[in-house]
């Protein structure tokens, strides 16, 4: 069975992949992309090849919507 949230990085390759301006030195972040059908993409920038998440605008608006109402403070390091 496949899950439609986790795609393969193959086919993928012209993205254009936005990184946090509150991203670390070392490197260690997420990136996302908006892709040509409407959906959004997230990766492990340290692991692209490892594949990446995917959510429909609707996911993606509400997750955005939860993190500035601080839903996720809780869980901050």
């Amino acid at each position: 069975m496949t899950n439609p949230h986790i795609a393969v990085m193959a086919g993928h390759s012209g993205i254009g992949w936005r990184k946090s301006s509150f991203s670390g030195p070392d490197g260690h972040c997420v990136e996302c992309a908006r892709l040509t059908d409407g959906r959004v993409a997230v990766r492990n920038s340290n692991h692209p090849q490892a594949g990446m998440l995917l959510f429909t605008p609707a996911e993606w608006s509400a997750w955005v919507l939860g993190c500035r109402a601080g839903e996720f403070d809780d869980m901050a390091c």
